[in-house]
């Protein structure tokens, strides 16, 4: 059992140096796995019982230890708000949740392995993690940011044909290398047949190659269509937490304003400006926005920018006179006006057009109440942890922001910019080029920004749309269609960047279909568990048939 926990570790350290933002080393992907395929391998070759149990704890314990060291930065985020030690146990939600369901995986895969062939059963690993990867961006306690691949993002180079399929193309072709490593391994171990092995390294060698060979092909021959707009990109460098409190919002925007002016032109078309740029002790009345100060100190900016526009964040409130959504707050006792408030994006021009965006892509416990009402008797508990859970309200559908010259792009909100087919679906609806907004102050300087930053290149491939990321801290940085950094600033530095992007009408397959590969996965994955359940069903029919002949 010993060996089998080693083996398991040793995935999960493997897994761990391959992930972003690691350089140089993400090749462990394919082999990742392998061991910890060879510890399942030898708990159901083994005698011991309890099979399904031993396999489950040995995995969770890999899948923990390249959770942890990988996402880290949880813990460096909430220490600060709630001090080291007591940040410890909150932290142990997020770092175990990812490797339970990971597990459970793993249990469903031996389940099944008792009821068909193996081969059936390695396929169906592969359709249960998919399901696992699915429910991980669609239920409340969404955290899609170990999405395996994910871990392509710093070899982008190597994956230009997510612009068919979206990062879960990139899962898919993980495990099916490793699952072939595996069976060339197992079969030298057990001195398999001589052509079969020959057809498994010829299998691995071409799922491997052909991949790889047509995703550099498409990296070294796409070609941008030339459709420039001149962008610029500003990083005020504010800390987090004297933006929230010390800090006057008017010398906030004095700062924007500032550095944004320094590489303005007379044809700079958006100025984007980070997550909740315009923040303030009382947030933006979206209904009187036009008469708010932080709104007219930045239109009187664009006054020498005639076709400019600010795209920034901003901490906004709508009130209602009646419960109009099911995140609005009673205003006062007696329920006669309630409100929401929104991490917010806005679209500012020179006009009295304004547009809104509200971020829809929640971060769970931190912006909502997971699971609503059901889990209301924790918010108390959240909020005092320094959390807004159940406080923001959302929108059901991504935004598109449209400049006065009909230029459309599309808004992403921090976490947002980790969801592919959001993403998508805001460039089906028009969105030319994609502009992040984030904050990343709150992680510090540790993996957690550059990881961000770094899956923004899969979503330039996803969509072949330029990314233009603003973060209050860093990393700012211009991503081109292919996934290139073009441009990016340093870590904790005031300052600004532009580019002249080239903006992009086509649609990719991707774009159009969205994630239809975890779907399917997932469909499939409900078709095991029920074949698995139908199998037990019959076991017991069977025994309790066997033991009633006997008696008779």
């Amino acid at each position: 059992m010993k060996k089998n926990i080693l083996l398991s570790i040793l995935s999960g350290l493997l897994l761990w140096i391959a992930w972003p933002p690691t350089p140089y080393s993400t090749f462990l992907l394919f082999i990742g796995f392998v061991p910890m395929l060879v510890a399942m391998e030898n708990i159901i070759q083994s005698t011991v019982t309890k099979k399904g149990k031993k396999i489950f704890g040995v995995t969770f314990l890999g899948f923990l230890v390249w959770n942890v060291l990988s996402t880290y930065w949880v813990y460096n985020a909430l220490k600060t708000i709630v001090g080291e030690f007591t940040a410890i146990p909150i932290t142990l939600i997020p770092y175990a949740l990812a490797p339970l369901l990971m597990a459970t995986c793993c249990w469903l895969y031996y389940r099944l392995r008792l009821v068909t062939k193996p081969g059936t059963a390695l396929a169906g690993l592969v359709c249960f993690w998919m399901g696992y990867e699915y429910l991980s961006q669609t239920w409340d306690l969404a955290f899609p940011w170990m999405t395996l691949g994910n871990g392509f993002a710093v070899s982008h180079q190597w994956v230009q044909w997510y612009e068919y399929t979206g990062v879960y193309g990139g899962t898919i072709w993980i495990w099916i290398v490793n699952i072939l490593g595996f069976l060339i391994y197992n079969g030298l171990k057990t001195k398999q047949n001589k052509s079969l092995r020959l057809r498994l390294i010829i299998a691995f060698v071409l799922i491997l190659v052909l991949p790889l060979s047509f995703s550099l092909f498409r990296y070294y021959t796409y070609k941008e269509a030339v459709n420039p707009s001149n962008i610029v990109v500003a990083q005020p460098n504010i800390d987090p937490y004297e933006k929230e409190g010390s800090m006057p919002a008017v010398q906030q925007l004095n700062i924007l304003t500032h550095l944004s002016d320094s590489l303005g032109q007379r044809n700079t078309e958006f100025f984007i400006w980070p997550e909740t740029a315009i923040s303030d002790q009382n947030a933006v009345n979206e209904d009187q926005v036009r008469s708010n100060p932080y709104f007219l100190q930045a239109q009187r900016f664009l006054n020498k920018y005639k076709n400019g526009n600010v795209i920034t964040g901003a901490e906004t409130i709508k009130i209602y006179n009646s419960q109009k959504t099911s995140t609005a707050t009673p205003a006062d006792a007696q329920g006669n006006q309630y409100y929401d408030l929104f991490n917010a994006a806005i679209n500012i021009e020179n006009s009295a057009e304004v547009q809104f965006y509200h971020k829809s892509k929640l971060v769970p416990a931190a912006e909502k109440m997971p699971f609503g009402n059901a889990l209301s008797f924790m918010k108390p508990l959240f909020e005092s942890l320094g959390g807004a859970a159940g406080r923001y309200g959302s929108q059901e559908e991504p935004g598109v922001f449209y400049s006065q010259s009909g230029i459309g792009a599309a808004p992403a909100i921090c976490y947002e910019s980790i969801y592919g087919e959001w993403i998508g679906q805001a460039v089906h609806k028009g969105a030319q080029f994609i502009a992040i907004i984030t904050n990343d102050g709150w992680w510090g300087n540790t993996s957690g920004k550059d990881q961000h930053m770094d899956y923004a290149k899969l979503r330039a491939i996803e969509t072949r749309r330029w990314v233009c990321r603003s973060a209050n801290t860093g990393i700012s940085a211009f991503i081109n269609q292919r996934g290139d950094v073009v441009q990016h600033t340093g870590w904790w530095a005031r300052t600004a960047i532009k580019q002249d992007i080239n903006l992009n009408s086509d649609l990719t397959f991707y774009v159009i279909h969205g994630d239809y590969l975890p779907r399917t996965g997932s469909l499939l994955a409900i078709s095991g568990i029920l074949w698995i359940m139908v199998a037990k069903v019959r076991s017991r029919r069977s025994v309790k048939s066997g033991v009633a002949s006997q008696k008779s």
